[in-house]
């Protein structure tokens, strides 16, 4: 089995967009941290490496992107890898490989597991990466499409639930908290509370998410890194 660094060489002078050398040093590192999936993982990163994507590193792990927006990232622990794709659940997954890591909370994402004995069929991964990409680009099109006469792109307008807005007006510092997420992390937060049809549920949603909001971190960066 060839070794990261080789591998890394070898991708570089092939590929046009292998990632800058501290990307591909912290993707080596990764690899070499969690030996026993390279075998799976180090093919998947050659085969990614193939395509319009860039390496880098994100949440300490290997990050796949087009135009800055993640594709693909790789996660390795004790039991199993994986592959992550962030946009997974518009893929047709025609193979079913993919799976949703918390049904009902996870949106968008879906990942394909490996155990220790599989092994990688890079024809069929070949297969969900181009989707994947493709998609992306969709995304990332409809995005520049859609702008304002100020040549802007517009900006959904953030709707606040009434429990969570009332618990923003009585907590400065969650306010403060609040307003310094990122709007896609303040959209995860107010969909949560939002999605509760009861009023009770919704209050203890809020009284939930009031540490993690106090924290600075999202409500599902625990599973970015899954």
């Amino acid at each position: 089995m060839a070794s990261s660094k080789s591998a890394r060489n070898s991708n570089t002078t092939d590929n046009k967009n292998p990632g800058d050398s501290e990307a591909s040093r912290k993707v080596d590192d990764y690899l070499t941290k969690h030996a026993q999936w390279q075998h799976i993982l180090q093919p998947v990163r050659e085969l990614l490496l193939g395509t319009e994507l860039t390496e880098a590193a994100k949440w300490g792990a290997p990050a796949y992107l087009l135009d800055g927006k993640i594709v693909v990232t790789l996660a390795a622990f004790k039991q199993h890898c994986a592959i992550w794709f962030h946009q997974g659940a518009l893929l047709s997954d025609k193979s079913n490989k993919l799976i949703n890591a918390q049904e009902g909370k996870t949106k968008d994402m879906r990942h394909w597991r490996f155990a220790i004995d599989d092994k990688p069929n890079k024809r069929l991964i070949k297969s969900y990466v181009s989707e994947a990409i493709k998609n992306q680009r969709a995304v990332n099109k409809d995005k520049t499409v859609k702008k304002g006469t100020t040549g802007k792109p517009q900006t959904r307008k953030l709707s606040i639930p009434d429990e969570l807005n009332a618990a923003l007006k009585k907590d400065k510092k969650l306010a403060t908290a609040f307003k310094a997420l990122t709007p896609g992390r303040q959209r995860e937060y107010a969909g949560h509370v939002a999605d509760a049809k009861q009023e009770k549920t919704r209050l203890s949603r809020t009284v939930k998410i009031t540490p993690m909001i106090l924290a600075g971190v999202g409500l599902h960066d625990k599973y970015r890194n899954c």
